[in-house]
């Protein structure tokens, strides 16, 4: 699929742009001093607001859908672009699970007293302008704008033509929410009806914008990366490996690939590669890829594996590569873990990991050794997750090795600043 939010669509003029992002930047001001309880407050509305409009949420995604399918999306990105009322209620509960975690504002994360009594102490503080750029996925308005709010910071969010009707009545919603609760309608704002030229510049926006997230394919991924004058926080494709190790247990084997792979196919954290030690390939790869092959999954495999496995079509070095999000799986027989942790350096996106082993050693090699950035044992990579590691929702899984990396929640969209209290001190 092209880049959906960077294609054309009408474009209004700069000036109205501009004011857009005046109005976050005026919006974040207030937002930034706003108390636990008044942030609080707002979210519990924009919850009960998701609850009380599932039908016109839901109508609007049909336009959505309908578009999609008429364009030739992937089955993938239908799934991830779908809202129904279950996933509706899972965002109003993801809303509520933010409000139950402790805000990040004014947090200390060191400090001192020196010689001469002057008190130093580094605090957490948000951002500012929080902008996003993503496709498909109406939920990471919900997302973004929620934890944006609750770390004190303003969004600007543009969610793509293949999600627009969806995005508009999301955005809505939570501007008359947090209006309700007193908090500036202007701090969470959509720069969709700008289409292509909106998303160039949201990256060009620098001194309005503070930070800017990519979240979706790889091409919109660097697009972002590369042509941004704003600083990024670069969120990664999933090329996610399970390594099977000589020692892996059976049963955890096939109940762990399975949950991973088949679960849901579409997201960046469902198992791409499996990898197997050669002196479990006959035991293992027969049970844990009839299980595969049994929920529909197509199965490349490397010649040793299609050995013991015939009902596989030939792998490619592109497979080994590719964010599938599908029902299709790259498999291969590695002679070593050596070979294992040499395969995922090469083809890894740097997402996540796992190993299942029963030998601690090789346990701790592979925590140690791999680098990505979430490393899993005995585990399905199904739990790289912000609300699994209990973020309440996520902004995104970072692969990046600066400030943020692998789930970002709260404490990922603050910075920090130094407070310095003297009582008359002059530097000698």
């Amino acid at each position: 699929m092209a880049l959906d939010t960077l294609e054309s669509a009408p474009v209004a003029d700069a000036s109205s742009f501009t004011r857009k992002l005046e109005a976050a930047k005026a919006a974040s001001v207030p937002l930034a001093t706003a108390t636990t309880a008044q942030k609080n407050d707002a979210l519990e509305r924009i919850a009960q607001a998701l609850e009380a409009n599932q039908g016109r949420i839901i109508l609007a995604n049909a336009d959505d859908l309908q578009r999609g399918r008429e364009s030739g999306m992937s089955q993938g990105l239908l799934d991830r672009l779908a809202l129904d009322e279950r996933r509706i209620a899972g965002l109003a509960g993801a809303v509520r699970d933010i409000i139950a975690l402790p805000d990040p504002v004014g947090d200390s994360v060191r400090g001192s007293r020196l010689p001469n009594g002057v008190v130093i102490q580094q605090v957490r503080v948000p951002f500012g302008v929080v902008g996003a750029i993503y496709e498909a996925r109406p939920n990471v308005t919900v997302d973004i704008a929620a934890l944006a709010l609750k770390s004190g910071n303003a969004a600007v969010l543009r969610g793509g033509r293949a999600a627009q009707s969806s995005n508009a009545v999301l955005v809505e919603l939570i501007q008359e929410a947090i209006a309700a609760g007193g908090i500036p309608a202007d701090a969470v704002q959509t720069v969709d009806e700008f289409g292509r030229e909106g998303g160039a510049r949201l990256m060009t926006a620098r001194g309005l914008v503070d930070v800017l997230i990519p979240r979706g394919s790889a091409e919109l991924i660097r697009t972002v990366v590369e042509s941004s004058t704003v600083p990024v926080i670069e969120t990664g494709a999933g090329v996610v490996h399970i390594v099977l190790d000589e020692s892996a247990n059976e049963q955890w084997a096939v109940d762990i690939v399975r949950n991973a792979k088949v679960q849901r196919p579409s997201v960046c954290n469902a198992v791409e590669t499996v990898l197997v030690h050669r002196a479990a390939a006959e035991r293992l790869l027969p049970p844990v890829l009839n299980a595969l092959r049994a929920e529909g999954v197509t199965v490349h495999a490397d010649d040793r594996a299609r050995a013991i496995f015939p009902d596989s079509v030939p792998v490619t070095d592109h497979d080994w590569s590719t964010e599938h999000m599908s029902l299709d799986v790259s498999v291969g027989v590695v002679d070593s873990l050596d070979d294992a942790i040499a395969h995922i350096r090469r083809y890894s996106t740097q997402h996540t990991e796992s190993i299942i082993t029963d030998d601690l050693g090789n346990a701790e090699r592979f925590l140690a050794e791999v680098d990505s950035a979430v490393v899993m044992v005995n585990a399905s990579t199904r739990f790289t997750d912000g609300g699994e590691f209990g973020f309440g929702a996520e902004v995104g899984i970072s692969t990046q090795k600066l400030h943020a990396r692998g789930p970002m929640g709260l404490s990922e969209l603050t910075s920090t600043k130094w407070i310095v209290r003297g009582t008359g001190q002059i530097r000698s």
